[in-house]
Formats: C-alpha cells, structure tokens, sequence
C-alpha cells in the first residue's frame, strides 16, 4: 500500500498549519487525495496555505494559548465533514532564554500553548474516535522532548510532557483502532527560533544559525506523510536524531559532556 493509499480521501486535521513543518503538511496530504483542515491563529495565513493545496480543505483558525472552545472546533469540522480520521499536533511556539531569567508567567505561557493546548484538542476529538473504533493521532514533539537543551527548559519541559502523555494514551488506546504516533523532527528551516519566546515574552526575532542548516520543511512533512501509513509508536526523522536518542538511552553521562562542550545553542 502506497503513501496515497493511506490519506487518500482520508479528513487530517493539521494545527501549525500556517507555516513550517505545517504548512508542507497540508499541501503534501493534499497532493495526496486528503481533505485537510487548516488550523492556526492567522485565518489569512491559513487562506494562502489553502490556495496552494491540490484537494478540498476547511480553515479553521483558533489559538492553542485558549482552547475552552475546543468542542466548538470539533463541532465545526465534523459539520463540514462528517468525521476526522487523523489529528496532527503540530501547532506551537518555542524558546530562547535562560531558565534563570525566564518569569513563571513565560513558562507557563509556553506549557499551555505546547502541552495543553495539545491535549485540549486531542481530548476533544476523542469521543468521535472511540465512537468510531478507528483513526489516528499524531504529536508533533522535539528533539528538546527527549533530551534537554540550553535555552529552551520551559519549551523542553512541554514537550517531555508531549510524551508522557501521549505515550499513555496511546496504551490506553491500545484496543480501540486508534493509533497514537509521536514525531520527533530535526531542525528544520522554518521560523520557529525568529517565532520563539524570550524572558521577556517577546519574539525572539531572529533565524538560528542551527535552523539555517536544518532539513527543509518539505522533507520532513514528506516523511510525516509516509509515516501515516505505517502509523509507528515514534518517529525520529534524521540520523542525528536517532543518533542522539540512542546515545541519551546507552550513554547519557557522555551526552551530557558532549552537550556542555558545545559554545552555542542557537
């Protein structure tokens, strides 16, 4: 069975859709034959990407910060299509300040947007799975998810989070038809450092060197796209990922000192 196949006439659901990993997404499911709905803060964003997708799509804008609406969401796409098939999580804002200088109320800014707001929508969807006894769910994590990184304790605490809860969830969901898949991307060119939150809660406004070289967004949502298909536990995209990952299970005392020798982190 091909990637087509797996998507094909399928309704997906994509958060962070504006931009980035999210916007490839969208426009590679829809070369693929899926109805993709298009979610992100910036409904004109979310019109532009839509005028690039190959097949039928829904923009429906909303705020991962403020997700008390989110059975309003769901209402709204399942009137539009009459059920989902696969939520992607991919929507989010990252971090570049120290742990030190960060105020509470920051960390707590990046937690409900990457963690809660997640669960929000995941939760709310839910229901229409289970009722449906098939479907998929995806979580867009981090390298920062697994192993943790200067300048991004708030961000990384999230996306550990990411993990623990869907990893859960996913053995809660074990004999129900739904599959739960954890995605753990490299650097990828896209805004998200020039997006990221600082100490003072305002962008950081600048691209890192390390997004600069980073793996272009296209790539990455093409092995997003194909993983659907083979619907894994966890997906880590990128021999360095991988390579990290192994390293922080086998070695973590030797991470640890390769990690500190490194002169920056941006």
């Amino acid at each position: 069975m091909g990637a087509t196949s797996a998507v094909e006439d399928r309704v997906v659901w994509v958060t962070g859709a504006s931009s980035g990993i999210g916007e490839a997404l969208a426009v590679e499911l829809s070369a693929l034959g899926a109805k993709v709905v298009l979610s992100a803060r910036r409904r004109d964003d979310l019109e532009r990407v839509a005028a690039r997708c190959a097949s039928e799509t829904l923009v429906r804008p909303l705020d991962l910060a403020d997700m008390d609406d989110a059975d309003r969401h769901v209402a709204a796409v399942l009137d539009r299509f009459g059920h989902v098939d696969v939520l992607v999580n991919n929507g989010g804002v990252s971090q570049r300040s120290l742990a030190v200088d960060t105020p509470l109320s920051v960390d707590r800014q990046l937690m409900e947007v990457d963690f809660f707001g997640q669960v929000a929508l995941t939760k709310a969807v839910l229901p229409h799975l289970m009722e449906r006894g098939d479907g998929h769910i995806v979580a867009v994590s981090s390298l920062t998810g697994r192993v943790g990184i200067p300048l991004r304790s708030a961000y990384s605490a999230a996306k550990h989070a990411i993990h623990g809860f869907f990893d859960t969830l996913r053995l809660e969901l074990s004999r129900s038809g739904i599959a739960v898949t954890i995605v753990c991307p490299p650097n990828v060119r896209t805004s998200i450092s020039a997006n990221a939150i600082t100490a003072s809660g305002e962008p950081y406004s600048a691209m890192d060197r390390i997004q600069e070289r980073g793996m272009a967004s296209e790539q990455c949502a093409r092995r997003i796209a194909r993983a659907l298909r083979r619907r894994p536990r966890e997906l880590h995209i990128g021999a360095p990922v991988r390579a990290i990952v192994l390293f922080d299970r086998l070695l973590p005392g030797l991470l640890f000192r390769l990690l500190r020798r490194q002169r920056t982190f941006v």
